[in-house]
């Protein structure tokens, strides 16, 4: 078998402004990128080591060097499911692995995945938390976007956010995403403020160990499951509780266990969303073969930062357009 070669590097992409969240801000974005080069067939991915699952940059570096040997001994996509667990590390040698499979076939990652034909997708676009003020004007001049996406989670004030968000966009599709800023006492009257306000979804609403307390409440809005859903492994816990899943492949551990989460949670009857970090173009390119499945999109995460990657994926307003060979896939 013909040697691979690993490369592995922490990547900064400067924020276009502040990115505001239930759990803090942040003015960069940092990601791991993995590139593999065998018989001059070059494959990448890009992942985000996120905080809030125990990862850092030096965690995830350190695990995609534990496989080193493996990757460049010709270790496979499916070896890689049990070499490495659900998560950051494993996306992004996976996305690579995908790159590198189409750049050496000359088939797109998209006809290997099963997708006939990959269309353009409407994305939603992120209205940062601040104060309600902020952003009613931040909805505002958005308000062309057909869908928005409203992060939430504050300790108070989040009624007002939501009334705010809606008069600065009225016509808007709008998701509220608490990021689990939300409390089982808090909950029924901020999902009541969300119904009158015409929001299509709220996500994760509750702390991913206290969502059990959904389970069997009115829902005006539709749930979705972000922080609680990760792999397959999560989906039979989830089902009554949620009505759809957010799909990220720095969760899931990339597009592998992803492609096969989505058919499985399709199944069960729950809806996709498509999510992402806030990361670049390469990173959003694998998630768009996730789109053809989904209710809602959301790889808005280039559009947030003020420098992308060569070859970036094209948006019309938010409708995103499949990735070039270039870039991915």
């Amino acid at each position: 078998m013909m040697q691979r070669s690993l490369t592995v590097a922490a990547e900064a992409f400067p924020i276009a402004g502040r990115f505001t969240i239930s759990r803090g801000s942040r003015t960069e974005a940092v990601v791991v990128l993995v590139t593999l080069e065998e018989g001059g067939a070059i494959g990448r991915g890009e992942c985000v080591p996120y905080a809030r699952y125990g990862e850092s940059v030096e965690s995830v570096v350190a695990q995609i060097e534990s496989v080193r040997a493996a990757l460049e001994s010709g270790m496979s996509r499916e070896a890689l499911q049990d070499a490495l667990p659900a998560g950051a590390a494993r996306n992004a040698v996976d996305c690579a692995l995908w790159d590198l499979d189409a750049n050496r076939s000359g088939v797109p990652a998209s006809v290997t995945a099963g997708v006939d034909r990959l269309a353009p997708a409407t994305t939603a676009y992120t209205i940062s938390l601040d104060t309600p003020d902020a952003m009613r004007e931040a909805a505002q001049k958005a308000a062309a976007r057909p869908i928005l996406k409203i992060k939430l989670g504050a300790p108070e004030g989040d009624a007002e956010r939501i009334a705010a968000v809606r008069r600065g966009a009225p016509e808007s599709t709008l998701i509220a995403d608490a990021n689990e800023g939300w409390s089982a006492e808090t909950l029924p009257a901020l999902m009541a403020a969300c119904a009158d306000a015409g929001f299509a979804l709220v996500e994760q609403p509750l702390h991913a160990s206290k969502d059990e307390a959904l389970r069997g409440i009115d829902r005006p809005v539709p749930l979705c499951a972000d922080e609680s859903a990760h792999d397959r492994a999560s989906l039979p816990r989830l089902e009554g509780l949620y009505d759809l899943v957010n799909i990220k492949l720095d969760k899931t551990g990339g597009l592998t266990e992803a492609l096969a989460l989505a058919a499985d949670a399709q199944a069960r009857g729950m809806g996709i969303f498509v999510g992402c970090m806030l990361a670049t173009s390469l990173a959003m390119a694998p998630a768009m073969l996730l789109t053809p499945r989904a209710r809602f999109v959301d790889l808005d995460g280039p559009l947030l930062l003020a420098k992308d990657r060569d070859h970036a994926l094209t948006f019309d307003g938010s409708l995103v357009h499949p990735p070039q060979r270039a870039l991915w896939g």
